[in-house]
């Protein structure tokens, strides 16, 4: 077995795993840094480390392999904070950090912090590389942990504040890859027969059953299995966010997402719903609209990977632990054709229609300034069939969810799991990961110069990511609580705790080298986004919209 130092074991062993990329702020681990470009890997610095986090976020979700990010010991905390929404979105990302040396510990040592506490809550594994010795069955185990059961961040915390001790010893080391956990689902468990069997038969005598497909069903590329299933059933189909284009919008059995981000008519159905088949989601507030929607004692199915997710708020008439793909699978096996359901699909296309009806004044609007609705209609037209859609949360995330179609089965759309302005940096770790497809941000001002910096990142490495801004100058989201604040007091200025300055930030995307337009009138919109994908640079789409007139519909809830 040969002599190896730590860096060159490092970076050997994220090439053998397939990384492409490493997403970091300096300084930290540089000896790894040169052996990972002597084999290829590029090296994105960013221009601050949640960015980092964000970017092998996005780059995680959208290739299903580890992305990596990586921060010296004083941006620790910074780095696991970004890794809040890998966390929640059950992404498998891994952070490296240094921390000091334990001859300097205890003795307020400058930049000396524990950040060991902060990655216990953002990540699923964290563990301490004291030396070179435990560097290889450690970060094997760091990809094990990340790829299996539920997905989800890990964290290796080297000794020296850039990991200089670990990387810099020798050691006889070798590498060894382990196949199954370079990507994630790792294994596809399947459930016991039996509960597959009781699913099945109790599926076939609901009246009114809907299925709600979470990000589990996408993670596990069951697309076609949740299709397939609906159709032998003849049973109405919703999506939590995650899931969103999990079934095409133009299927007659897709009723739209259901929650609190969400379409009316998608919250209508599951709530009429006499049994509700959970594939690969959780029970959760957004889901369920504050566990509203089903009400609590509908009777559910539910299929999930992680078996501490069953039962969860909901009692489980039947729980199956497993792979949604692999589980999918087995309950069509076990499942027949069953009788009429005509009159409940039948009630689910009526409820669709009055939304889409309802809606088509707004999404066809002429307005100007432009109102949110119509830029989500233009997106949806040009929407390339292989196109990956990454949404900010907030009203990015309920714009996205409620007035976008994925109607191809080859797009695909991750969003944001809770932090405002993620999406441009998550679109660009995205964006790495599928270099051949085109990827879209979509966010609002207001999430977007959270990170604006990062589109110099963007240049600077030719991540030719298109992000289309929702301009309103303003966090509109926060206007209908904080007027909500001020009723009742006479005088006063709600409008400082919400409204920004008119920025043109087509102008600041230029003057970072990247492509910027700016769009005021709506039949301009499709032109716009085609030239910024022509243009073959980072690109921004800065759309002027209503800032009176921008706030998202209130989620229906009985």
């Amino acid at each position: 077995m040969p002599k190896m130092t730590g860096a060159k074991y490092l970076a050997g062993t994220l090439k053998a795993y397939g990384v492409t990329h490493v997403f970091f702020v300096p300084a930290t681990l540089r000896r790894s840094l040169a052996e990972m470009d002597l084999l290829g890997i590029k090296r994105v610095v960013t221009h601050g480390e949640k960015a980092a986090a964000y970017m092998a976020d996005g780059y995680a979700r959208a290739s299903n392999r580890v992305g990596v990010c990586m921060a010296q010991s004083v941006g620790a905390v910074n780095l696991a904070a970004g890794l809040q929404d890998a966390y929640l979105g059950l992404s498998p990302v891994l952070a490296l950090t240094g921390h000091k040396s334990n001859l300097q510990r205890n003795r307020n040592a400058y930049q000396e912090i524990d950040h060991s506490r902060p990655f216990a809550a953002t990540t699923k594994f964290s563990a301490v590389v004291d030396t070179v010795n435990d560097l290889p069955g450690l970060l094997r185990q760091a990809f094990r942990e990340a790829t299996t059961g539920a997905p989800a961040p890990v964290h290796l915390d080297l000794e020296g504040i850039g990991g200089q001790v670990v990387e810099d010893g020798e050691a006889d080391l070798e590498i060894l890859l382990e196949e199954s956990f370079t990507q994630r689902p790792a294994f596809r468990p399947e459930p016991e027969p039996e509960r597959v069997r009781e699913a099945a038969q109790v599926l076939a005598n609901a009246q009114r059953p809907v299925i709600v497909a979470g990000g589990g069903v996408t993670s596990s590329g069951a697309q076609q299995e949740l299709v397939e299933l609906a159709e032998l059933l003849n049973i109405p189909v919703a999506t939590s966010l995650n899931a969103k284009g999990a079934i095409p919008d133009n299927h007659p059995l897709a009723v739209g997402v259901v929650g609190s981000y969400s379409r009316w008519c998608a919250n209508r159905v599951v709530h009429e719903a006499d049994l509700v088949l959970y594939i690969g989601s959780h029970t959760g507030s957004q889901v369920t609209n504050e566990w509203r929607v089903p009400a609590i004692g509908t009777p559910v199915i539910q299929i999930d990977i992680d078996p501490s997710e069953l039962g969860r708020t909901y009692s489980a008439q039947v729980a199956m632990q497993g792979d949604a793909k692999a589980s999918v699978r087995r309950l069509i096996e076990a499942s027949e054709p069953v009788g009429d359901r005509s009159a409940w699909v039948s009630r689910a296309q009526e409820l669709v229609k009055e939304w889409r009806d309802e809606v088509a004044p707004l999404a066809n609007s002429d307005a100007m300034p432009i109102i949110p609705e119509r830029l989500c209609t233009e997106i949806t037209k040009w929407l390339p069939s292989d196109a990956m859609l990454v949404a900010d949360t907030g009203h990015a995330g309920i714009w996205t969810g409620s007035m976008i179609d994925m109607n191809e089965p080859t797009q695909d759309y991750i969003r944001c799991a809770g932090s405002l302005g993620w999406g441009l940096s998550a679109a660009m770790g995205a964006k790495c990961a599928l270099p051949d497809r085109p990827v879209l941000c979509f966010t609002g001002d207001g999430g977007f110069w959270y990170h604006i910096a990062e589109l110099e990142t963007a240049v600077r490495n030719n991540i030719p990511v298109v992000t289309v801004i929702n301009n309103n100058h303003a966090l509109s989201q926060d206007k209908r609580g904080d007027e909500r604040a001020y009723e009742g007091i006479e005088g006063g200025s709600p409008g400082e705790l919400w409204q920004f300055t008119d920025v043109d930030l087509s102008k600041v995307a230029e003057s970072m080298g990247a492509f910027g337009i700016r769009v005021e009138k709506p039949g301009d919109i499709q032109s716009a986004i085609e030239q910024a994908i022509a243009s073959g640079r980072p690109a921004v789409v800065d759309v002027v919209t209503d800032q009176f007139n921008s706030e998202a519909p209130v989620p229906w809830a009985p």
